[in-house]
């Protein structure tokens, strides 16, 4: 157990690496995940949104209570600004309609659950992030359709319906399931060691779904994947750059606005990937521009971390060198 709980963390620390991984494998090996398609890359992510909910406890839902302004912004936030900045750019870059209708799709999904790692990483409001994801998750069967129907009907008939079904059936299931389990069990010792395997099963969760659609339309990537990472980068960036620049004027915390910018930056993409796939199966460029969202936004992630925990230490040395200057 011991030593499946350090591989599981070791997955954890390098989600970005294991995810890319995956897809070049897949690229190049197609058959290697040849097998996630349909009811198993629905059960997949269905698998990731589980971890999520096991994680969950009351004091997460009485964050959203005790801190309703903080989860408010953030949540208009994160369900404004990326499908307008998805927007945006599908009719700036003059983006095709099948990697237009991906990326609003991942722009009208909620936030990633990735996005918790990194806000513990760089030292953000962890639980903010928490109610930020939980709020976002629940709200997404009725925001994500309509979002859709309304951005994106001009490109292409959004199956609203569906789309409700397939994400309350992936998403807000799974998580319940979770959260109830995690309830009735959650103080046994035993559950609480398993529990520690949870992030890296979510890993390789998502590297399996990202190795599907990569198995099933990797072709169509060596096609326009210059186009469609130009506007994944763009998309995501703008997220994270517009987070943190709506968390200034909510006059947020430094936490908080580190926390806000990654929450609104990364998406579910993998819940974006599953939904392109089922719902738009005559679009492959979409699923594709989802995939390489999954891929990217873990990776960037990964980084913005990184440069804020540089940014934190850069700033304690120049108040050690004020300090010893001020001494002399």
């Amino acid at each position: 157990m011991n030593f499946m709980q350090r591989f599981a963390a070791f997955l954890a620390r390098w989600t970005p690496a294991v995810v890319a991984l995956a897809a070049v494998v897949s690229y190049f090996l197609p058959g290697t995940f040849g097998w996630v398609r349909g009811n198993a890359q629905t059960s997949l992510l269905g698998l990731i949104m589980l971890t999520m909910g096991l994680t969950l406890t009351g004091e997460d839902f009485r964050i959203l209570a005790s801190r309703p302004f903080d989860i408010v912004v953030g949540s208009v936030a994160q369900f404004t600004l990326m499908p307008l900045i998805a927007y945006g750019l599908v009719h700036g870059l003059g983006l095709p309609k099948a990697v237009g209708v991906g990326l609003i799709l991942v722009g009208c999904c909620p936030g990633g659950v990735s996005s918790n790692i990194m806000s513990f990483l760089c030292k953000g409001d962890v639980a903010f992030s928490v109610g930020m994801t939980t709020l976002s998750t629940l709200a997404a069967p009725v925001m994500t359709p309509l979002l859709m129907l309304w951005l994106a009907r001009e490109s292409v008939d959004v199956d609203a319906a569906g789309m409700f079904t397939s994400i309350l059936f992936v998403t807000i299931l799974p998580v319940a399931l979770g959260f109830g389990l995690n309830a009735a069990f959650g103080r046994r010792q035993g559950f609480g060691e398993v529990k520690k395997l949870l992030p890296g099963v979510a890993v390789l969760g998502l590297a399996c779904i990202v190795g599907g659609v990569v198995s099933a339309h990797g072709q169509k990537f060596a096609q326009s994947g210059v186009l469609i990472f130009v506007a994944v980068f763009c998309h995501n960036a703008l997220g994270y750059v517009l987070g943190y620049a709506s968390g200034m004027l909510a006059r947020f915390t430094r936490p908080k606005l580190r926390t806000i910018a990654i929450e609104v930056g990364m998406q579910n993409a993998g819940l974006a990937t599953v939904l392109a796939g089922k719902h738009f199966p005559t679009m492959p460029e979409a699923a594709i521009a989802s995939a390489v969202s999954c891929v990217w936004h873990s990776i960037s992630g990964a980084l913005l971390a990184g440069i804020f925990n540089w940014a934190d230490g850069l700033a304690d040395r120049l108040r050690q060198k004020n300090r010893q200057g001020s001494s002399v």
